[in-house]
This record gives C-alpha cells, structure tokens and sequence, in this order.
C-alpha cells in the first residue's frame, strides 16, 4: 500500500491524490482505532480552511467517522493550532485539520491530533494505515452509528485563547495584516484588535478559490509593499492554515522565522523563561542566526527540516521554543504545534513592551546571503554514495570556512537535490552551489 502519511500528514492534489475514498477511509480507521483505545462513544473535532475541496473531504472524513461509530463535531473554518488547542482543552478523543497549509487551492491534507493536542507519531499512523488496508468490513447499526454534531462557538473560545495569553495593550500600533484568504482572515484580524492595535486587512476575503494565491507568508514582499502604502508600523503574514508568521518592519524590510525566532529566544532569555537556555532550529536555519545565538550565550539545538522533529526534540529535551525559517514556531509553554497568530502575538509584544521597532528588534542577527538550487531529474537516492559530489562539497566547505557552509538534501518525494550555501558574500555563496549543482547533475542526472 505504501506510506499515505508524510512528514505532516497527508498532502496531495485534491480529488486525485487525496480523494474522498481515501478520505472515508481514513476516518473509518481513525474511529476504529479509538473504539481499540477503550472509548465507546469517541468524539472528533475536524476543522478546515476554505479552499473549496474542503467540503468534499470534510464530508467524506465524517462519513468514514460516523460509519465506525465516532461523533463527529465541525468547527468549520479554523486555523490548523485552533484544531490541536480545542482538542486538547475538549473531552475530544481526536482532532482532524483539512488543509494543505501553503500550497495552492488544488492541493489539499489531512493532519491528525490526539487528544494531548499533538500530531500523531509515526507509529500511530502506521496503524492507521494497517487498518485501511485490512479493513474488516464491520459496521455498527442503530444508534450505534456516530453523528455530525457542530460547535459554533469554537471559533470564540480559540480567540479567546490567544488573547487571554497577551499581557500587554497593543494600543497605538498600526499593523497591516495578510490573511492569505485563508483560516486567518476572520480571525487574525479580531486578535490583534482586541488587543488594541489598529488593523488594515488584506487579502482576508476567501471565496474558496484564492486562499495562497499571490499572498500570504510565501508573498513577504506583498505584505513589505502594503506596509509602506499604510505607513503601518509592521506588518504580519500568514498562511492557509495559520501555523506560520512572516513580518515586515515599518520601511518594508522582510523579517522572516529566523528573525522571529531570535527576537523571541532573546526576549525569554532575558526574561528567564527559555528553558535550558536554548533553542530548536533546523539544518535550513541561517548561519547569522547561529552566531547571535552564540553571542547571547543561548545553546543551538539543530534537527532535520520539518516540524515534527523540531517539536521531537523540544519534548525530548524539554525546551519550550523552536521554529523553522518559513515562520513555523512553536512555544510550548502555550501551544503544541505551530501558531502563526499566537507567534504574531508574541512579536507584537516584544515591540510594545520594550519600546523598540520591528527594524530596530530584528538587528539581532546579521542574514548571512544564502543562495538554494533544486537540481531536478537526478537519482536522490544515489547521494550517499556519490563520491565525486562529496570530494566537492568538502573542497567548497575548505574554501568558505568558518565563514560559511553548504547543504545538500534530498527531496522526500521528488527526483530533486537541493544544494544550499550560505557565505559572507551572495557570489561567494552562488559560486559554491553552482559548482556543487553542477557535479550533482555530472553525476547523478536520471
């Protein structure tokens, strides 16, 4: 059958990849499994955000749900950390998010939370694939068929949430906020003025059709541009699904999860609130944000890129801050999976409680130029062992020093290598990837 799941979840083109008969059998699994856990009667919360197959997998998720007796409960249109915090904070034995976060309107996923609020682990899923594929065909009668139940008040208790959580008055900030058209749009907006700020919102109308479409966080000049048409005092960007942040400062500057992450790190730090004085990052992370880490004394904790194993290592560890450069970031003292508002929350309030700029905050750290190549058509698998491609990369590593680095990665589903360098000069940077790029494609081109 194959692996559905990936690093976060399941993603796909809609009604091709992730159709509503996988779906339907998705849910009939996950009720399955919860029936296995000793619970009789459980309760699922599904959120979604507005991309139009939505309701077409919401649908076909429900109806595999109640078909092994669970409930059911929509909370509609909601923020992806919406889902895990209601879930966690209800009798919910599982919550399910519809979204494919960033990627266009045709993709669309599935991630899945236990009741703790956290995605599931690997071995948990693997569970739920086994029984996809051997699904025993029992199907309760009666009452013992589960139900669609709704929540309309879900929504507010998230907001609330969020806002409960701010201890300063954000009065006297003008902030334009990008809601991608997506799980955002409503809700971003009503936080940050309930807070106090003065809000613009853009792209915060979804119909569906335009959620990431030339906007949102993988748009930062979208929201640099519309800061400077405000005169605002920052902006913040999200995604689809709300889990990320991408800010700008009042003169338009990008102010990206690296950046963020390190404001944050030096404020808790200051404040005695990081644990074990140290941050998790990914291998993606800049080489600047590693040296100001290092000047601040605060300890590096480096893992693979993707969220799931920045959130491994935080709980193994017991660290209660991470992120990724995208702006996917994780405070763990309020949250267990990434929260683009909840990060927005925090950054506005570093600005207001310390009295200082965005621009003036985000100098802690100096942006090594960093360059990345995806080399397509090449055999991934044939890294490990191509030799000539790490002769070069050590020689480029020789070269740039303590100065730079450089990466390779394999794509996890793709016939892609991608080669990254970051050095003191964007040349510096561009001439080893090119080099590296080059061997790749000698060596390694299907």
């Amino acid at each position: 059958m194959g692996r559905i799941f990936g690093t976060d979840g399941i993603r796909g083109k809609a009604n091709v990849d992730l159709t509503p008969e996988l779906a339907v059998s998705v849910g009939r699994a996950l009720g399955t499994v919860l029936h296995e856990g000793g619970d009789k009667r459980p309760t699922v919360l599904i959120g979604r955000d507005p991309r139009w197959s939505g309701e077409m997998i919401d649908a076909a998720l429900i109806a595999g749900l109640t078909s092994a007796g669970a409930d059911a409960v929509s909370v509609s249109v909601v923020p992806t950390p919406a889902v895990a915090h209601l879930t966690k904070r209800s009798a919910a034995a599982a919550g399910v998010m519809i979204s494919a976060s960033h990627n266009p309107v045709g993709d669309n996923g599935v991630k899945i939370f236990g009741p703790d609020g956290y995605k599931l682990s690997d071995a948990e899923e693997e569970r739920l694939e086994q029984l996809m594929e051997d699904d025993d065909g029992r199907r309760p009668t009666g009452t013992g068929v589960g139900r669609r139940l709704r929540d309309p008040a879900a929504v507010s208790r998230y907001i609330e949430h969020i806002v409960g959580l701010a201890d300063v008055d954000l009065s006297g900030l003008r902030v334009v906020v990008d809601g991608a058209n997506g799980a955002a749009s409503s809700i971003a907006p009503q936080v940050y003025r309930q807070l106090g700020a003065e809000v613009i919102s853009i792209h915060c109308s979804p119909d569906g059709e335009n959620i990431n479409a030339g906007c949102g966080s993988t748009y930062p000049d979208v929201i640099a541009q519309a800061v400077l048409e405000h005169d605002a005092d920052a902006g913040i960007s999200h995604d689809g699904d709300a889990d990320r942040l991408v800010a700008a400062t009042h003169e338009g500057a990008e102010v990206d999860g690296d950046v963020i992450l390190a404001i944050l790190a030096r404020q808790m730090h200051h404040q005695g609130t990081l644990s074990g004085g140290a941050v998790v990052t990914t291998v993606m992370t800049n080489l600047g944000f590693k040296r100001a880490m290092a000047g601040l004394g605060i300890e590096v904790v480096e893992t693979a890129v993707g969220d799931r194993y920045v959130l491994e290592a935080m709980r193994e560890r017991g660290m209660n801050l991470g992120g990724e450069q995208s702006g996917h970031l994780i405070a763990l003292d309020h949250a267990t999976t990434g929260d683009g508002i909840l990060s927005a929350v925090q950054l506005l309030s570093v600005v207001r409680s310390t009295g200082a700029s965005l621009k003036e905050l985000a100098t802690v750290m100096t942006r090594l130029p960093q360059v990345l190549v995806n080399v397509r058509d090449v055999d991934r698998d044939a890294l490990d062992g191509a030799e000539p491609v790490w002769d070069v990369v050590r020689e480029e590593e020789e070269r740039l020093g303590d100065a730079g680095r450089v990466l390779l990665r394999p794509s996890g589903t793709e016939p892609i290598i991608r080669v990254m360098a970051e050095a003191e000069t964007a040349d510096d940077a561009q001439r080893s990837v090119d080099r590296i790029a080059d061997t790749v494609r000698d060596h390694l081109t299907i």
